[in-house]
C-alpha cells in the first residue's frame, strides 16, 4: 500500500485511503484506496496480480527466510452515469465502529459502513470519513465498481471459452521482491528488474508500469 501511495505522491496523483484492516499478529490484512489521475486505471491496471515477497523473517528468531504474498486487485470508478443498480434487497449495510491505530476522533462513533452484496458475496467497508452517510456512499462507488469489473471478467472469460484459450493467468505471481539473501525485484511477465527494493518500496514503480503496459499491448497484438 506504501509503495502505491508513495508513486502516487511523487506522480502528483490524489490518492486517498478508503479502508484499512489490521491483522491479528502485524501489519496490514487489506486495504482499498482510489487513485484520482487521467489514465489512472489503464496505467496501473498491469499491477494487477499476485506479488511475492522474500525477506528474512521478523517473526522468526533463527533468521529463516520467509515468503509471503499480497494481491493486487485494480478495478475503474465508475462514472454516476454509468452506475451499475444495486437494489436495497441485494445488499446488508452494517454499522460499526471504526478500528485502528491513533484513536482518531472516527473511533469515537458507530460511523464506519460495511457493505455485503448477498448474490455475490462481495464485502466493501469504509472507515475514513466521519459521517456515516459518507462511509455508506463511498462503500457504494466501491462495491459499484468491482461488480462492473466482475461483470467485465465474466465477458472476458466467455469471450476466452468461445476462443478455445483457456490457460488462467489470475492467481500467478508476476512480480518478485527479494530482500535475501540477494537484493532484487523482477516482473515475471516483463523481465523488467530494479537492484534496489528499498527505491521501489518508496515509489519508483515507474519502469515496472511502462515495461507492463508494452508487455500487454505486445501480448494483446
Amino acid at each position: 500500500m506504501r509503495m502505491y501511495l508513495r508513486y502516487s505522491e511523487k506522480q502528483g496523483f490524489k490518492a486517498q485511503v478508503l479502508d484499512v484492516s489490521y491483522a491479528e499478529g502485524a501489519g496490514i490484512k487489506s486495504a482499498t484506496f482510489e487513485v484520482d489521475a487521467p489514465f489512472a486505471f489503464g496505467n496501473l491496471s498491469v499491477e494487477s496480480g499476485t506479488h511475492r515477497l522474500v525477506r528474512m523473517s521478523p517473526f522468526n528468531a533463527a533468521g529463516k527466510r520467509q515468503t509471503s504474498f499480497a494481491a493486487v486487485e485494480v478495478v475503474p470508478l465508475v462514472e454516476t452515469t454509468d452506475a451499475v443498480e444495486v437494489p436495497d434487497t441485494e445488499i446488508r449495510v452494517d454499522v460499526f465502529r471504526s478500528s485502528g491505530p491513533g484513536g482518531q476522533s472516527v473511533n469515537t462513533t458507530d460511523s464506519a459502513v460495511r457493505i455485503t452484496h448477498i448474490p455475490t458475496g462481495i464485502v466493501v467497508s469504509c472507515q475514513n470519513e466521519k459521517s456515516q452517510l459518507q462511509n455508506k456512499a463511498a462503500a457504494m462507488r466501491v462495491l459499484q465498481s468491482r461488480l462492473l469489473e466482475l461483470k467485465r471478467q465474466e465477458e472476458e472469460a466467455k469471450k476466452k471459452s468461445i476462443a478455445g484459450d483457456v490457460k488462467a493467468s489470475w492467481g500467478e505471481q508476476m512480480r518478485s521482491y527479494v530482500l535475501a539473501p540477494y537484493q532484487m525485484v523482477k516482473d515475471l511477465r516483463t523481465g523488467h528488474e530494479e537492484n534496489n527494493p528499498g527505491d521501489v518500496f518508496d515509489g519508483a514503480i515507474e519502469g515496472f508500469i511502462s515495461a507492463g503496459i508494452r508487455w500487454r499491448k505486445q501480448s494483446a497484438s
